[in-house]
């Protein structure tokens, strides 16, 4: 039995999700096969960091392209995750040689619709707990299996991808396994200041950054009463432009003032391994932001919220925007201090909701997730494997004679 974990995006912020059930699986199945697949030196370095903290080493192998971009491919890839997508194309024999690969995101189903690999099980691990829509669209039903963090997660899936309940498991988070007994504090918290954690979505037809992004830097830049760390969804400013697909929409997410970075009491990170690790989430005494489901990971231990409607989103009554009910949601940043001073004052109100959106969201036990989710992986092998039907149709015939996983 050989068991692949793929990590193949251009930023790190998928590896927590899935790599802690790799080192669990190793030791409590030593007679499976397992390898680690990465597909840049960022997410190989992340994947030994995180393996040699827990004093654990895995086989791995960094897969790449292996027939150069053509000119105008490399342009889209200033929009689009070109290289992404040709990692599949080019490295079939790799994935022909699995039994089962684990992800934490949906493209490699490719593999099965385009490419014919009809005998690989694909488990989806998914990475965060938050409320947007695309987590539990139809693809989630085209895997193998799904590990889900809690109710909330699995009832979602049932009722609105129309995922098999035998093809869930509840696993809890296995990326709270790597969380630091003791949060971190930045040094410029040493001011003794709240900290503002401000977290914006990239989505243009969701985040809160391109239209008023910039007006809530230069509020903490007139008003130092608080400290700010601002700290996007890592891929934010990865491109020139932000892409969309759930719903076709573009925007640039532009350059951020020198003055901002240089505020004693600003502290800007657009992309380090701290955006990923939970380390902002556990530092910060306020959330700010919009439907990142990084605010999930920040209620680990619940501290006052604050959303900002930039879209004028319907939002009440909207299960894609329940973790608004976690705290105030206002629509303008003019308003942002007293908001700021409300979300302080008024905690107590929000604890319940966020205590049960928390629970809804995360089922935790005394066993660690990364364990329930090693044992649910295990046990799915009992399962018929997944077929689906090519999304590409145009692909059937080039690569229809491409070797199963269980001929490899």
């Amino acid at each position: 039995m050989k068991i692949g974990f793929l990590f193949n995006h251009d930023q790190i912020h998928q590896v927590a999700h899935s790599l802690p059930i790799a080192m669990a699986l190793a030791r409590v199945a030593p007679h499976v096969d397992i390898v680690v697949a990465t597909t840049n030196e960022r997410l190989s370095a992340e994947v030994r960091r995180i393996s040699a903290a827990h004093g654990v080493t895995l086989p791995s192998v960094e897969l790449t392209l292996r027939r150069p971009l053509t000119r105008f491919a490399r342009r889209l890839e200033a929009i689009l995750p070109i290289t992404k997508l040709g990692i599949y194309r080019d490295n079939l024999d790799f994935f022909a040689s699995l039994d089962m690969l684990v992800v934490a995101e949906k493209t490699s189903l490719l593999l099965k619709s385009h490419y014919h690999l009809d005998n690989l099980r694909i488990i989806h691990t998914r990475h965060g707990a938050g409320d947007r829509a695309i987590g539990f669209d139809k693809a989630s039903a085209k895997f193998d299996h799904v590990l889900v963090s809690g109710p909330k997660i699995r009832e979602r899936l049932i009722e609105e991808a129309g995922l098999s309940p035998d093809r869930l498991s509840t696993v809890g988070y296995p990326k709270f396994d790597l969380l630091p007994k003791v949060p971190v504090r930045l040094p410029f918290q040493d001011n003794g200041k709240p900290t503002v954690l401000y977290n914006p979505h990239p989505s243009p037809h969701l985040s809160s950054w391109y239209r008023h992004g910039r007006a809530v830097l230069d509020h903490f830049l007139n008003d130092d009463r608080y400290n700010l760390i601002f700290a996007p969804h890592v891929m934010l400013f990865h491109r020139r432009f932000v892409l969309t697909i759930d719903k076709l929409r573009i925007d640039r997410p532009g350059l951020i003032d020198r003055r901002v970075k240089e505020a004693p009491n600003i502290h800007v990170d657009l992309g380090s391994r701290a955006s990923t690790d939970m380390t902002y989430t556990s530092a910060a005494d306020i959330y700010l932001g919009d439907v990142s489901s990084q605010v999930y990971e920040f209620l680990y231990r619940p501290r006052p919220c604050l959303f900002l409607n930039s879209q004028n989103a319907e939002w009440r009554g909207n299960p894609n925007y329940a973790h608004w009910q976690t705290g105030e949601v206002i629509a303008d940043p003019t308003d942002l201090g007293a908001a700021l001073d409300r979300a302080v004052a008024e905690h107590a109100h929000y604890l319940p909701m966020q205590q049960e959106l928390f629970r809804r969201s995360f089922d935790l036990t005394e066993e660690s997730s990364a364990d329930r989710a090693a044992r649910a992986i295990l046990g799915s092998l009992a399962r018929p494997v997944q077929q689906i039907v090519p999304a590409i149709s145009s692909g059937a015939g080039r690569h229809s004679k491409r070797p199963t996983a269980a001929a490899a």
